[in-house]
């Protein structure tokens, strides 16, 4: 067996909780620091698994450490210069969404990996979804074009609108969780997005100025079809009508039914990726002008839990360094995703539709 993976994990909130558990458990990597500003987060995280390096700053640790991989699930303003740095280093990476907070950066990432010769794993979960990719193949048999419908708001309080006031001194909640589901509708449509419009309010006064916390984007595609994403955290938001995913086409419909845990508690943003079941719903109908078909449930109950998705980014990962395998897809889709979600901001802080 080859020699595993020397990791430094910067970043020990949720999310880096999760990878380095992934990494603590898998034999193809050894993890060799642990960073947060924080110090009580990375000495909570170090002492759960068993007693690991910690640092207080990403550069230092990245020195000491002397990591094959680094990853990066620090909040969003760090991304750039974080990546650059590892990769600089000749580090491979494992770099949280979004890339980072401008298109223009996350290309200079991805050439800049090209150029070393290095991976980079963005940290896309719903593409090692079992059942999310279930359900954008169904939704593929639709026919064109298709209308997707998607949110993902949180009535946040306590830690989690702390965590959530944080990342808004650089990021709205759509673009922050939007690359995830407008990465899905491209997915989707495998067709190029050509118009973005969106809205958005400012709703708390523990926010920036220049931020809102409520947002909600179109994008069209060439093909024609078309998709909406609803975002919004904080205290105010409504428990109603939180989770929706749903896709139409002239064929029918298929929608993602929200798990019990997603029902009990929008701001746990795990519960978000959490299904029962995909409900089909066939178009075609009888002579008599019935329906010809019974709606299909498909069960998805046996998914596997945040921690194990996070496993199956990390095996990705993994075989992505070891059998040198071609990413440029991956990166083009992060680059995608992020170009729509950019555009809805710009196009809710200038007033106006934005063309790609």
């Amino acid at each position: 067996m080859s020699k595993p993976l020397r990791v430094l994990v910067a970043g020990c909130g949720h999310m880096g909780t999760s990878h380095a558990r992934a990494y603590h458990n898998s034999p193809a990597f050894e993890i060799v620091g642990l960073v947060s500003r924080g110090r009580e987060s990375r000495e909570r995280l170090s002492r759960e698994l068993g007693g690991y390096p910690t640092y207080a700053d990403f550069d230092e640790a990245l020195a000491a450490s002397s990591p094959d991989v680094v990853c990066i699930a620090t909040y969003p303003d760090t991304h750039a210069r974080y990546a650059r740095a590892a990769l600089n280093r000749g580090c491979h990476l494992f770099l949280e969404k979004p890339v980072a907070s401008t298109v223009d950066e996350a290309e200079s990432i991805f050439a800049l990996a090209r150029e070393r010769n290095r991976k980079v794993v963005v940290g896309y979960i719903l593409q090692q979804h079992p059942a999310w990719n279930a359900f954008v193949e169904r939704c593929q048999t639709l026919g064109k074009p298709l209308v997707m419908r998607m949110n993902l708001n949180q009535q946040s309080s306590g830690s989690d609108w702390l965590t959530h006031k944080n990342i808004m001194t650089s990021l709205s909640p759509i673009v922050d969780c939007g690359v995830h589901y407008v990465e899905v509708m491209c997915r989707m449509t495998n067709s190029r997005p050509v118009r973005v419009h969106a809205i958005g309010a400012r709703l708390s006064d523990e926010i920036p100025d220049d931020q809102y916390n409520y947002g909600h984007l179109h994008v069209v595609f060439e093909d024609g079809s078309v998709g909406w994403y609803e975002a919004g955290w904080g205290p105010m938001i409504s428990q109603t009508a939180f989770f929706v995913k749903d896709v139409i086409g002239p064929r029918g419909s298929v929608s993602i039914k929200a798990s019990s845990s997603t029902l009990e508690q929008s701001a746990n943003v795990d519960s978000h990726t959490k299904t029962d079941l995909l409900l089909f719903h066939p178009a075609g109908l009888k002579s008599d002008g019935s329906f010809a078909l019974d709606d299909q449930a498909i069960v998805t109950a046996d998914e596997p839990d945040h921690d194990a998705l996070c496993a199956l980014e990390q095996d990705y990962l993994r075989r992505a360094v070891t059998e040198d395998l071609d990413l440029e897809s991956h990166w083009r889709s992060a680059v995608e995703s992020l170009r729509i979600v950019i555009a809805a901001d710009i196009s809710i802080r200038e007033s106006r539709t934005v063309f790609l």
